[in-house]
């Protein structure tokens, strides 16, 4: 046998060696372990009080774990919740209309932003004017998104929830009433009722107020319209000055004791 072919046997042997070994090591380090989990279960078993004090000490370092983990998740579920925007990202057209209703009713121009974009989108598939929509808000609630009257109409545009409930029916129910956007849709489809009903701009105002068979609205819809004129003009760039002094908004959504009385009548019998 000559040299090489001894050196390269030597070798096969010697790595069969090692192999035999690393299985032989494996196969002890396995078979350790598991009479260890099967110690240790014989012992948890003689002993609870060590497996209550396992679980306590497991539990107690699981949720040590979690706790960062869900205080983020938390924290972008919130991000994500926030019905706000950036002005600085909307159309100068938008972004102007939104920084002006933000120093006029000292209200943050991040959810301004959004109501601002959302009137938007919902005025051109509802063919009502954005602004207008804006000045319904704000004549009714003052951007309130909490606001409700004393006849139960809720929201910023102070829309009667428990009349037009179905409408919330695709939202979740009546609580979205609260959601500042699911309430402007709504308002926004019952405003376009009330007008296509009058046949007028200024007779669905008088419908939407509940006012449709008063000769007096309590100047509701002059309110509206003139806050829809001064709201067009800042849309063209043009400079209008926000009013100094801004009464407190209230829901403007019925006037009297007696008016109360008799629109929510109307309304529940289906003649609003």
């Amino acid at each position: 046998m000559t040299a090489s072919r001894k050196f390269t046997l030597g070798l096969k042997i010697l790595a069969s060696d090692i192999a035999q070994g690393i299985l032989e090591i494996t196969q002890n380090s396995f078979a350790l372990v598991g009479l260890a989990v099967i110690f240790a279960l014989i012992a948890l078993t003689a002993h609870p009080e060590l497996r209550q004090f396992g679980e306590v000490k497991l539990f107690g370092w699981l949720q040590t774990r979690q706790s960062p983990m869900t205080a983020w998740a938390g924290a972008m579920d919130a991000v994500d919740r926030a019905t706000a925007s950036n002005p600085q990202d909307l159309p100068k057209q938008q972004a102007a209309v939104a920084y002006w209703l933000s120093k006029k009713y000292r209200v943050a121009p991040e959810p301004l932003s959004a109501l601002v974009t959302a009137a938007y989108e919902i005025g051109m598939h509802s063919k009502l004017d954005p602004t207008l929509l804006l000045a319904v808000m704000a004549v009714e609630s003052g951007f309130n998104p909490f606001a409700q009257s004393p006849v139960g109409a809720q929201g910023l545009m102070q829309v009667m929830t428990q009349v037009h409930s179905d409408k919330y029916e695709s939202f979740g129910g009546k609580l979205a009433a609260f959601d500042p956007l699911t309430n402007l849709r709504v308002g926004a489809s019952v405003l376009q009722e009330c007008i296509s009903r009058a046949g007028s701009l200024e007779g669905g105002l008088k419908y939407y107020v509940g006012a449709a068979n008063n000769e007096d609205d309590s100047g509701y819809a002059g309110r509206v319209m003139a806050e829809h004129s001064r709201l067009q003009l800042v849309a063209k760039g043009l400079s209008v000055p926000p009013s100094q002094s801004q009464p407190p908004a209230t829901p403007t959504s019925v006037k009297s004791d007696r008016n109360q009385v008799k629109v929510a009548s109307l309304m529940q019998t289906g003649q609003y």
